[in-house]
């Protein structure tokens, strides 16, 4: 059956209730059906069909559900015929309806002809909602090579390229970054410009999968092809630069976007504050600031909050609580994010009351805290050993119908493994499971990590063993745990093999890894096995670091052999390598526990001159050389420099203090250190007790101990 179809298609747009002239030119051989069960229907006369498709097509809108579809089964089933039917369908609706329809009938074949046809009929009245979820059947039937269809179909370009961009609109939604990608390259290749905001969202889903070099490629067609970039375009570029940790890059966008006239917002700056302080260039992000007021650009909460969040990171509280008070009087509020950075420094510098006052302002200020907030408090309290303070917070965030993580189990997992409270994890791991939140990997690793530290590997395997039946694939920091416990306990066979297996599911290898093995070859007293590991790694392509060459450095001072650890500390500086804080607080701690107060003193300054900033156990080191000299002045002096910056005294700070005016006989000086130790909140432990009272018979101390609590209690 061959159907002739007399009527234009631009006719039948501008009259859609002008009759179409169907004749056939072979008689028909197939029966039209009033219904699907009338099977001894006559054939239609050419008349009859002639009226037929004409009164489908002058029916009106509210009766198109009285029609009976059924009479043009036979059309469907003959894909040409059916796309010459839609395309003199003079109302677009209607031919939207047939096609609808005809997708509903069993053995009818659809294809790219058929979809372009049904788009380009949408397309060409407007009608781009209904064109949008047909291009969605199109993506959910797999026909991607509809674009190669529709730029081969001789419409207009302007159709072509509203059809087209439709197609990379759906793709980008679906983040389909290949087929984006495959779109705009025959686009691009037709010389069919796609739209601006469709450059911009695949830039937005590139940006997202971190495909940098691919966000960049398409830049610089659109520049190529004369596709003008937008505010939207460059912040988008400019993010990703940014969350590459390429912010020269992001400046130098931000230069280029200057010089083509189009006028950087706040956004902008924001994005480019945002990757400046996540790379440590304080100043830069704050000069950004600056420029923002001076162009008259609004600067909010989510201007500064990167760049606190950058200065307690670093441990810079003075420069982040200025920043704060700058915040306010430039008129923006601090947000839950500007607290909970707050809260995160002062925590990870063990200042529990300062951080719980934080919390207190933000509720003060109408601000609800969030599970970010506890999570961090409660790491806090876990990171300083105060597990009664961590799991109070823990009740009341779900007092506050906030829900517990995975972040919030496994922060207070690693406290009690930390403590040695295996059994106590083990029963919370239970609680864990039984509000809806399944152990991961990281909860497995600790569990299995403090088992090794106590001691008990039968523990340490049933953990183990529990990880792998719930079907968790290990990673490179399961593995590093595993490889630790097994040379912590000597076992460097089983460690070794470990690696190997690691090696052969496709780990890379990796310098984390090669530092564990030097780290516990140094501490089982293997130097020479740890040196050519070292060896070994260079040859394998991985280059020792910081880490690597303060292991050994460390190994080589608890022997004895200063020589030999400064030798490896001058050749770890002639490749280039920066020490480390831990670095410097080795040597530091060595020469001051000798005696060579004056070569610990060089250490300390040079550190601060290379920007190493000193961190308790540091002003630790230098403070025990100095009592041990008897040179309390200068022991006090450390003490009162540490707590300027912000850096304050712990447990051991405290004890080496009162250990040597013990030993001096200045009981008053100890017993007042004592007190301000516990006005602190400082707990002390047994060995604080022995340092207070080793002038005691043994007998009198636990007494004596009580007795004194009693009397500062009272005080």
């Amino acid at each position: 059956m061959t159907l002739c179809l007399r009527a234009s298609k631009a006719s039948a747009i501008i009259n859609p209730t002008r009759s179409l002239k169907i004749c056939f030119l072979i008689p028909c051989s197939v029966s039209f059906h009033d219904s699907p069960s009338n099977n001894s229907a006559p054939p239609f006369s050419e008349t009859h069909c002639e009226d037929l498709v004409s009164q489908l097509i002058n029916e009106k809108p509210s009766s198109f559900s009285k029609f009976n579809w059924h009479r043009l089964a036979p059309v469907i089933h003959d894909p040409e015929l059916f796309g010459r039917v839609l395309s003199s369908c003079g109302n677009p609706r209607l031919a939207l309806r047939l096609f609808r329809w005809a997708e509903s009938q069993p053995g009818f074949q659809c294809s790219e002809f058929l979809f372009c046809i049904i788009l380009e009929i949408l397309s060409l009245n407007n009608l781009m909602r209904s064109a949008y979820w047909v291009m969605e059947r199109v993506i959910n039937a797999n026909m991607h090579g509809i674009a190669e269809v529709l730029i081969g179909r001789s419409v207009t370009s302007e159709v072509s390229v509203k059809i087209l961009n439709l197609l990379l609109w759906v793709y980008s939604k679906k983040s389909m970054v290949e087929q984006c990608f495959s779109v705009f390259d025959k686009m691009i290749r037709s010389e069919l410009s796609p739209d601006v905001k469709n450059c911009n969202r695949i830039l937005r889903i590139l940006r997202d999968k971190r495909l940098m070099s691919k966000a960049t490629e398409v830049y610089r067609t659109m520049g190529e092809v004369g596709i003008k970039p937008t505010v939207v375009t460059y912040n988008t570029l400019l993010d990703s630069y940014c969350k590459g940790g390429k912010v020269q890059q992001a400046l130098d966008l931000l230069s280029e976007m200057q010089r083509r006239g189009c006028a950087p917002n706040d956004v902008t700056y924001n994005l480019l504050i945002n990757g400046l302080s996540r790379k440590g260039k304080f100043e830069q992000a704050k000069g950004l600031i600056g420029e923002m007021l001076k162009i008259g650009l609004k600067v909010s909460a989510y201007t500064y909050n990167p760049l606190i969040y950058g200065y307690y990171k670093k441990g810079m509280l003075d420069e982040a609580v200025r920043l704060q008070e700058d915040m306010v009087l430039k008129g923006s509020s601090p947000t839950v994010a500007t607290y909970n950075s707050c809260i995160y420094g002062l925590c990870k510098l063990g200042r529990m009351d300062d951080a719980m006052q934080q919390l207190s302002d933000m509720l003060a200020n109408n601000l609800l805290p969030d599970v970010v907030t506890y999570n961090t408090l409660i790491y806090g309290y876990c990171s300083s050993g105060d597990l009664m303070k961590a799991f109070l917070l823990f009740d009341e965030l779900r007092g506050r119908y906030l829900f517990p993580t995975i972040v919030t189990y496994n922060t207070l997992l690693d406290g009690l493994c930390r403590q040695g409270e295996l059994e106590f994890a083990k029963q919370l791991k239970e609680d864990m499971i039984d509000h809806g939140i399944d152990p991961d990997i990281v909860t497995y690793t600790i569990l299995v990590n403090g088992s090794w530290k106590m001691g008990s590997l039968s523990m340490a395997r049933e953990f183990f063993d529990g990880m792998l039946h719930e079907g968790l694939e290990l990673d490179s920091y399961a593995y590093a745990t595993l490889i630790m416990g097994n040379l912590k306990h000597g076992d460097t066979s089983q460690a070794f093999s470990l690696q190997e297996e690691m090696l052969s599911k496709g780990f890379l290898r990796d310098l984390i890894i090669y530092n564990i093995f030097v780290d516990g070859l140094c501490k089982l007293g293997n130097l020479e096995e740890a040196s050519e590991l070292l060896q070994k790694m260079v040859s394998y392509g991985v280059v020792p670091d910081h880490v690597t060459y303060t292991s050994i450095i460390h190994a080589h001072l608890e022997n004895g052999n200063l020589r030999k650890g400064l030798e490896i500390f001058n050749q770890m500086l002639s490749k280039g390598l920066t020490p480390s804080v831990v670095t410097y607080t080795v040597l530091i701690h060595r020469n001051a526990s000798k005696g060579r107060l004056k070569m610990a003193h060089i250490f300390f300054s040079e550190m601060q001159e290379k920007g190493i900033l000193p961190n308790v156990i540091t002003y630790n080191a230098m403070i025990n050389g100095f009592c041990k000299a008897r040179r309390m002045d200068q022991a006090y002096n450390f003490l009162a420099e540490m707590e300027v910056k912000g850096i304050p005294p712990n447990k051991y700070t405290y004890t080496i203090l009162i250990s040597e005016q013990s030993n001096m006989g200045n009981w008053k000086e100890a017993l007042s250190l004592y007190k301000q130790m516990l006005d602190r909140e400082v707990q002390p432990d047994t060995y604080t007790h022995s340092a207070l009272l080793k002038q005691l018979g043994k007998d009198c101390k636990l007494q004596a101990v009580q007795l004194l609590e009693n009397l500062l209690d009272s005080e």
